[in-house]
Parts: structure tokens; C-alpha cells; sequence
């Protein structure tokens, strides 16, 4: 009977060893992925940082409206930087240092899991004892005997009472724990995200802003200097071919003559009609 209950205390102790290594294992590796989660959300924002630098440099060499919708895209994405580096504290604050708590935990168990283990074995051995010396049967061995496995009993059913007691509690721990990491984690990313969502909406906006026509404009003007159109002129009148220069001048020389022998006649007429004035008033005399 005694075996029987010896055995029972050993499985039920191998049980909840098992669901210790469990919990080391698995959390060990929640840990690590989370950790490692947590560094490519850092590096991420850091990557970011550097786009909004070139963004900035980029803008300030562009036409008007394009330098300030990328400067205000700029501004938006480098305010998003600053919740993503919110995100990372709290990630590391409520998620990863939790579940690299476990490891502190996971070992005091197996410090309640040796102790006990020590018991049980003490009293395996004092069974074993007291079954040779029954086997033997000398009345005062056998007494000292069965006192020190009654005793050895009373001592590994007082540990595996104390183990029993702390696993439950460790296993009410854990699953309140699981639900607080998992809950401060989703928590954590839909205040990031919502925050996201609202700074690439201004960005977008922003973008949209843009007018087109107008830095056209800009960029065609920046071209052309002001006094372009007078070059223009003095660059087309140089282009001419020798036969349009020789028209240009002969169609000058022309209309010249016309008007001087328009002058002429007019001047002849004149004299004219002051003759024949000068012939009538020597008849009438």
C-alpha cells in the first residue's frame, strides 16, 4: 500500500514537472520571438528616420509646392517615428520583461520540484529499508525502521502537499499572465496603428496638395531669364539668309524713292499754280 502511494506521488510529481518544462520551454521561445519582434520594430523606425532626412534634403532642392508637400509628408511620417518608439518601450515594458520574468519563476519551481524529489526519495529509501529489514525480523530494527519511514513519509507528503499548492498557484499565474501579455500586446498595436492610420491620412493629404500646374509653371519660367523674349528677337533677325537681309533693305530703298518723287511733284504743282497766278494778275494790269 505503501508502494502504491509512493508510485502515485511520483507520477503526479513527473506531471508537474512536465508542465514546468512546458512553461520554460515555450516561453522561452515567446520570449526570444518577441524580443526579436520588438528589435526589427526598432530598426524599422530608424530606417524611417533616415527616409525622412532624404526626404527633407530631396525637397529642398524641388519647385514650391513640391518642397512643401514633401516637407509636410515628411513632418507627418517623422511624427509616426514617435509613436512606433512609444510602440517599442511599451513592447519591451509589457511584453518582453514579463515573459523574461518566467525564467526566474520556472527556476524557483524546479527548486520546489528538487526539494521534493529529495523527499520522495528519502522515503523510496526508507521503504526499501524497512521491507529488509521485515524480511530479517528482528523486532528492534524493525521498530526503528518503521518509525524512520513513517517519518520520511510525513516529510515527502508535507513537500508534495507544499509542491501541489505552488503549481496550482503557478498555473493560475500563468494563465493570467498569458492573457494580460497577449491583451497588453494587442492593445499596444492597435494604439499604433490607429495613431498610424490618422498620420498617413495628413500624409496622404498632404501629397494630394500638390499642385501640378503650378510647379509646371515654376519649372518652365525658371527655364526662360526675363529678357528671353528680346534674345529671341536679336537671335532671330541674325538667322536671316543674305537674300532676305538684301529683300529687307531693297523694300527700304524703295519705299524712300517712292516718297521723294511723291515730294517732287507735289513741290512742281506748287509751282505751277503760283505761275499761272503771276500770268492772270499781269493781264488784268
Amino acid at each position: 500500500m505503501l508502494r502504491r502511494s509512493l508510485e502515485n506521488r511520483d507520477a503526479q510529481t513527473r506531471q508537474l514537472q512536465d508542465a514546468v518544462t512546458n512553461v520554460e520551454k515555450h516561453f522561452g521561445e515567446l520570449c526570444q520571438i518577441f524580443a526579436a519582434y520588438v528589435r526589427k520594430t526598432a530598426r524599422l523606425r530608424d530606417k524611417a528616420d533616415l527616409l525622412v532626412n532624404e526626404i527633407n534634403v530631396y525637397a529642398s532642392t524641388e519647385t514650391p509646392n513640391l518642397k512643401q508637400g514633401l516637407k509636410n509628408f515628411a513632418e507627418e511620417f517623422a511624427k509616426l517615428q514617435d509613436y512606433r518608439q512609444a510602440e517599442v518601450e511599451r513592447l519591451e515594458a509589457k511584453v518582453v520583461e514579463p515573459l523574461k520574468a518566467y525564467g526566474t519563476i520556472v527556476k524557483m519551481k524546479r527548486d520546489d520540484l528538487k526539494a521534493t524529489l529529495t523527499a520522495r526519495n528519502r522515503e523510496a529509501k526508507q521503504l526499501t529499508q524497512l521491507e529488509r529489514t521485515r524480511q530479517r525480523n528482528p523486532s528492534d530494527r524493525h521498530v526503528i525502521a518503521e518509525t524512520e519511514l513513517q517519518r520520511a513519509t510525513m516529510d515527502a507528503t508535507r513537500t508534495t502537499r507544499h509542491l501541489e499548492e505552488t503549481i496550482d498557484n503557478f498555473e493560475k499565474q500563468k494563465i493570467k499572465d498569458i492573457k494580460t501579455i497577449f491583451s497588453e500586446f494587442i492593445t499596444i498595436e492597435m494604439l499604433f496603428h490607429g495613431k498610424a492610420l490618422e498620420v498617413y491620412t495628413a500624409a496622404y493629404q498632404n501629397i494630394q496638395k500638390i499642385d501640378e500646374e503650378e510647379d509646371l509653371e515654376v519649372f518652365r519660367n525658371s527655364l526662360y531669364p526675363p529678357d528671353y523674349s528680346s534674345r529671341l528677337d536679336i537671335v532671330r533677325a541674325n538667322s536671316k539668309s543674305p537674300l532676305q537681309r538684301s529683300l529687307s533693305a531693297k523694300c527700304v530703298s524703295g519705299t524712300g524713292q517712292v516718297s521723294t518723287c511723291r515730294l517732287r511733284k507735289d513741290q512742281q504743282a506748287d509751282d505751277d499754280e503760283e505761275d499761272e497766278d503771276l500770268d492772270v494778275t499781269e493781264e488784268e494790269n
